[in-house]
């Protein structure tokens, strides 16, 4: 029996993928046909393709709302996480499976919520970044590499709905059908240009650290919250920000949803006296928005009523360098060190066939140019990219590098200025 990606191996161009081999399962709902399932995953061979719908721009949070799985031999599986709060026979029919994902850090943390986490990864967005390929969406990878096509126009809708519409669940198959496929051939890519092993330090570093961290002061991101410049106006972002989270908690509807970002930005600047001042605002015209001005002006009150030595700073102290863009004026010397290792971490990534960003993490680039050891050594810039996070593949491809960067910026930085022509 072939695959859908050896039938499009055949073709000229790129051959649509309209409907799963063995058509849209049932979405499993019951902890009968949940255990089914877990047997059938637990038949399969292979590793396990994974995926995660959620319902970001809808609903508060991240969790996920339909979980998708296959094995060969196992069919698709279409689980709903929240009729089966209890995955424990997936969880079991898993272990030790290495998990196939695209972008996993981004299905990763849902997953973890429901009891699912891997202990090995094959992550297909990843691969496609170490070997070089311009966009590493799933749709355009598996049209480069598969020669297939898939239907991505649902990938933003609410999958909190219930019943998911049949059209969404065959989009939601389509995207594991293939997955295990282009796994494989990115492997064999990655073998062959001697990047497997770059992959699977990248993939461990992933697993060993599969969750971000608390964010501090999460209220910093509001959109347009560079205009806010004094510290009681953003006291005033971050009560409204506040208010907005616990309601949007409490009514498991996404933020944004129930107050934009610009509303709480004007709101900020224009300090508004009264309710009604603020219900008048063109961006408190909306109904349901106008219904709680009550709330927002009581947020706005209490940051207005808020001491002097409770009002937030206006940036959060910093352990790292200053934005590149200051540089110049600030440290001309460092300037001048960040762009000649730019320029020769640039040449480097340029060899290998990757971005730059996937060959060492800027910020890593930017705190050894701003502040260098006193004698950077290999040994030392070995010992400080370990520091920062560096896999070996990469310290092995820069700590070199950055070395003689170092010294080329010094020696630069040490020749007397060239005396202007009298002529």
């Amino acid at each position: 029996m072939t695959s859908p990606a050896d039938d499009a191996r055949d073709g000229d161009g790129p051959v649509p993928l309209l409907e799963p081999a063995d058509g849209v399962p049932p979405v499993i709902e019951t902890a009968e046909s949940l255990a089914a399932g877990a047997a059938a995953l637990a038949a399969g061979s292979g590793p396990v393709a994974v995926d995660a719908e959620r319902a970001s721009g809808y609903r508060y949070g991240q969790r996920a709302y339909l979980i998708q799985m296959q094995r060969r031999g196992s069919g698709i599986l279409l689980i709903d996480p929240i009729a089966c709060p209890d995955l424990t026979p997936i969880i079991a029919a898993v272990s030790g499976l290495e998990w196939v994902l695209h972008a996993a850090s981004q299905d990763i943390p849902c997953l973890a919520e429901v009891g699912l986490r891997p202990e090995r990864i094959f992550d297909t967005e990843l691969a496609g970044r170490l070997l070089g390929y311009p966009r590493v969406g799933l749709g355009s990878m598996v049209e480069v590499v598969l020669g297939l096509s898939l239907e991505k126009g649902h990938s933003a809708v609410d999958w909190s709905v219930r019943p998911l519409p049949e059209p969404w669940l065959r989009y939601a198959a389509l995207d594991v059908e293939v997955l295990v496929d282009l796994r494989d051939a990115l492997e064999a890519q990655l073998r062959a240009d001697g990047k497997l092993e770059w992959a699977h330090q990248e993939f461990s570093a992933i697993v060993a650290n599969p969750l971000p961290g608390p964010r501090v002061d999460p209220w910093r991101r509001v959109s347009g919250l560079h205009r806010v410049r004094r510290a009681r106006q953003l006291a005033v972002v971050r009560s409204l920000w506040e208010t907005r989270d616990r309601m949007a908690a409490t009514r498991d509807i996404a933020p944004g949803r129930i107050l934009p970002d610009s509303a709480i930005v004007e709101a900020a600047l224009a300090m508004p006296t009264s309710v009604e001042q603020l219900a008048a605002m063109p961006v408190f015209g909306g109904r349901s928005t106008r219904r709680a001005a009550g709330t927002w002006f009581a947020a706005i009150e209490a940051a207005r009523a808020l001491p002097d030595d409770q009002l937030p700073p206006a940036h959060l102290p910093s352990t790292g360098p200053p934005p590149p863009r200051s540089w110049a004026e600030r440290d001309p010397a460092a300037a001048a060190r960040l762009a000649a290792l730019r320029a020769a971490l640039g040449a480097v990534a340029e060899a290998n066939k990757l971005p730059t960003e996937n060959l060492l993490a800027p910020d890593y680039v930017r705190r050894i140019a701003w502040s260098p050891p006193e004698n950077p050594t290999l040994e030392v810039i070995t010992a400080a990219l370990e520091g920062y996070g560096a896999r070996p593949w990469q310290i092995a491809l820069t700590a070199g590098v950055i070395v003689t960067g170092l010294e080329d910026a010094a020696k630069a930085a040490a020749e007397p200025a060239a005396e202007p022509d009298a002529s």
